[in-house]
């Protein structure tokens, strides 16, 4: 299974944001939409990630306030990255390594997606589920053995 995977059944709905923007829009961004992270643009390439995993660490680092702080001042400046053609087990594999819940998805230079843990659990889940109802399916089909008559048996 590959990343294209996962991206043709979640679809490629992204947010952005730019690194000068006030880290308070980013924020209010990511609660009204209920996302954990957005991407970070500008002149339209990928510059960073935000996650709330990057708030939460800039809010602490600036006494409990977000004040007047900008993404960029938050932002992770080097997101791991994937394509749309990586495999999931070497998304997993990085993901796990890294502690990242969201990698972006990257075609060349071109913003395609990004995938989140759970969305890499969920297709993996969907995968061994699949598998388990043809496995069963199979055994449920199993062919029968008709019983031999005994060789010799006089009718």
């Amino acid at each position: 299974m590959k990343v294209s995977d996962i991206l043709r059944v979640k679809g490629i709905t992204l947010f952005t944001v730019i690194p000068s923007q006030p880290l308070s829009e980013a924020v209010d961004v990511m609660s009204e939409k209920d996302i954990g992270s957005l991407v970070v643009m500008e002149y339209g390439d990928l510059v960073g990630m935000l996650t709330f995993r990057e708030v939460i660490q800039a809010i602490v680092k600036n006494g409990g306030q977000i004040g007047t702080m900008s993404v960029r001042s938050a932002m992770d400046e080097f997101p791991m990255t994937c394509t749309s053609e990586t495999e999931l087990d070497e998304v997993r594999r990085m993901m796990l390594d890294r502690h990242a819940r969201y990698m972006p998805v990257m075609d060349k230079r071109m913003l395609v997606g990004v995938i989140s843990l759970y969305d890499v659990a969920k297709a993996v889940v969907d995968s061994q589920n699949f598998e388990n109802q043809m496995l069963k399916a199979y055994i449920r089909d199993w062919p029968s053995e008709e019983p031999a008559e005994p060789k010799g048996a006089v009718l």
